[in-house]
């Protein structure tokens, strides 16, 4: 049997266009006492999607919040986290996969004494690429410091400009 090859001179064969962040690498900020590393941005997906890799320390996690315009999808690499859907907590673990769809109440907490692990993307892209110009530098070796006014200057900032809504949790 004999498949139509296209010819070796195709520049599909040898077109590179690949984006490689290795482990590690990418830019990383302190948010909300967690540590965002940068994986992927819309400018660097073709505004396919945005990727962040997540530490969330013991206490950590963001507050409630609505994302009107973008969907967030979570899979936990290591750890437990609890995770508001509208009004449900549940716990999710490592393995676990959570997608929130655009304008449902969410958030997550690290309410273990381990730090836990997960990836999270933004469908479409935008809020990853705020998060990087907008949240504190992170300093190697170094954990993030306790919440104070500046950054929560920082994280309304951030809510502004991705559209978030902050919103209370559930009583």
């Amino acid at each position: 049997m004999s498949l139509p090859f296209q010819t070796p001179e195709d520049p599909r064969y040898t077109t590179r266009g690949s984006l490689y962040v290795p482990s590690g690498q990418g830019p990383t900020v302190w948010a909300v006492g967690d540590i965002y590393t940068i994986k992927a941005t819309g400018a660097q997906t073709n505004g396919g999607f945005g990727l962040i890799e997540a530490t969330v320390p013991a206490g950590g996690g963001p507050p409630a919040h609505i994302h009107p315009e973008t969907e967030e999808t979570f899979y936990i690499l290591d750890g437990e986290l609890e995770f508001l859907d509208g009004d449900h907590w549940f716990t999710a673990s490592a393995g676990d996969f959570i997608h929130v769809p655009r304008g449902i109440r969410h958030s997550f907490q690290n309410k273990r004494m381990h730090a836990a692990r997960m990836l999270f993307m933004f469908t479409p892209p935008g809020p990853e690429q705020v998060i990087a110009d907008h949240a504190m530098p992170a300093r190697n070796g170094e954990t993030a410091p306790p919440l104070d006014d500046e950054q929560i200057a920082r994280l309304e900032t951030m809510a502004t400009l991705i559209g978030s809504v902050m919103v209370p949790d559930p009583v």
